[in-house]
């Protein structure tokens, strides 16, 4: 299957590259230029826990001269993902399936909008990754399951298709008939570490360690659970605290989110489309969200201060 991600960066990596080890045909597709050049002059280097390997895999800084793909797997910033899809049509053709696997959501539907709703699968992934360094990544692959589907909740031979080529690089994949559903799901998951890990600095395993902390993770995964029931989403997870300890099943020490990896790089974050689409949806929904508004508005006061420097 080829295969082209759209967005290189840790996460992007930790997938492609574990998919390029195990023999798919991967490109990797990111404008930074250092991360490129070391990916095609030594590899990409993979960190898992104590062992490190180097995987050969081809990157490129844009979609130019590539054909089209059978699967674009959109992991470009959030609010990158519009000008990322528009530039890359060329790489989808007439049987192209594209595929956010971003945090967040709302996603789907601007890919919808750029290249057509038939194209466009849904997606979410428990797989983290931490971006080390031009060409070198932390890669947090081990039990972390991918969740896709069909827009429409059918169970297609595409995403059956999909699914096998995650398998047979051992990611564990399956296709959902309620990828809605699996989306809050991993929005939980989202809402319950990063934007408290940014705010604090905290990597997880330090993050982990108070108790307060743990508190308010709680209380702002339990307003989304709330959102998530008033607007008729069927979700799989079903205690507050659950979504909590799930975020860092398997993850080193030292994993950082990637909330946390923004705003040390000097980025704005991905706020608008985690605790933001909670505080969104619960004003739609006539849901009261304190605890994800506050979050919000510590992060953007963190965005602010970074652009006035």
């Amino acid at each position: 299957m080829k295969i082209y991600f759209l967005g290189a960066g840790a996460l992007g990596c930790a997938i492609g590259g574990t998919l390029a080890a195990a023999g798919s045909d991967v490109t990797l597709i990111d404008p930074f230029e250092a991360h490129v050049d070391a990916i095609r002059r030594d590899g990409l280097r993979m960190k898992d826990g104590d062992t490190e390997r180097v995987v050969k895999v081809r990157a490129a800084l844009d979609s130019s001269g590539l054909e089209p793909a059978d699967l674009v797997i959109v992991l470009v910033k959030s609010f990158h993902t519009r000008s990322a899809i528009e530039g890359a049509k060329g790489i989808v053709g007439p049987g192209t399936a594209v595929m956010s696997l971003q945090n967040g959501m709302g996603h789907e539907e601007i890919l919808s909008e750029v290249v057509g709703r038939e194209h466009v699968l849904a997606g979410k992934t428990y797989v983290g990754g931490v971006l080390l360094g031009p060409g070198r990544i932390i890669a947090g692959t081990r039990g972390k399951r991918t969740v896709i589907g069909e827009l429409d909740g059918a169970i297609s031979e595409r995403a059956k298709a999909i699914a096998a080529e995650f398998e047979r690089a051992d990611l564990p994949c399956e296709v959902s008939g309620n990828i809605m559903g699996v989306m809050w799901d991993k929005l939980l998951i989202n809402v319950s570490t990063g934007a408290l890990s940014a705010i604090t600095g905290q990597v997880y395993g330090s993050l982990y360690a108070v108790p307060e902390i743990e508190a308010t993770a709680i209380a702002a995964v339990a307003e989304a659970m709330a959102v998530a029931k008033a607007g008729g989403v069927s979700l799989s997870i079903k205690e507050p605290r659950d979504a909590w300890l799930m975020a860092a099943e398997g993850l080193p020490y030292e994993f950082k989110t990637s909330m946390l990896q923004s705003l040390e790089k000097g980025s704005i974050t991905e706020i608008d489309f985690i605790n933001g689409s909670v505080v969104r949806n619960g004003q739609k929904h006539n849901v009261p969200t304190p605890v994800n508004q506050t979050l919000v508005a510590a992060i953007k006061g963190i965005e602010r201060r970074m652009e006035a420097k």
